[in-house]
């Protein structure tokens, strides 16, 4: 994941834009809601970028 769409994930989730609805595609959006959430429980706004994009991918795929 590049340094651009690290930013635009961490914007969006500082901001609170998350989707109403889970869509379910694999690999889930980055506004779903599933994925917003594994990320909160993972406290992933306060990661290095580098080790936010792996928590972010993870919670993608999960």
């Amino acid at each position: 994941m590049g340094k651009k769409k690290i930013a635009k994930a961490r914007q969006k989730l500082a901001k609170g834009k998350v989707k109403k609805k889970c869509c379910r595609s694999k690999p889930r959006c980055i506004t779903c809601p599933v994925v917003v959430k594994r990320l909160e429980k993972a406290s992933a706004m306060d990661l290095p970028d580098k080790k936010f994009a792996l928590v972010l991918d993870d919670a993608r795929r999960k």
